[in-house]
């Protein structure tokens, strides 16, 4: 428990600058207009796509016997890609709305 307690008393900045984005973008996503909503979605399909080559240099330059960060690598590259794959699928699913019917 120590430990724990070492790690978040160092590293506190961190922790309260995840907790303010976290906030900050529950902010600015309810007040996005539904307009935005699809450009806004393909931006985060780009976003996502670069954590899954992040997570993939990540897993390359890990350790064999680091099971830990293979893990996490692996479950932020199958994360990672279904949130691209679903994302991409709203979005086109969307944006078919706008087409004209014959």
């Amino acid at each position: 428990m120590e430990e724990v307690a070492s790690y978040f008393l160092s590293n506190r900045i961190f922790i309260y600058m995840v907790i303010f984005a976290i906030f900050l973008g529950i902010e600015v996503i309810s007040n996005v207009p539904a307009i935005l909503h699809t450009p806004l979605m393909s931006g985060a399909n780009a976003v996502s796509g670069v954590v899954i080559i992040g997570a993939i240099i990540v897993v390359g330059h890990a350790a064999p016997d680091n099971y830990w960060a293979l893990g996490l690598g692996f479950l932020a590259v199958v994360l990672g890609m279904i949130n691209v794959v679903g994302g991409f699928a709203v979005t086109n699913r969307m944006l078919e709305m706008f087409k004209k019917k014959k």
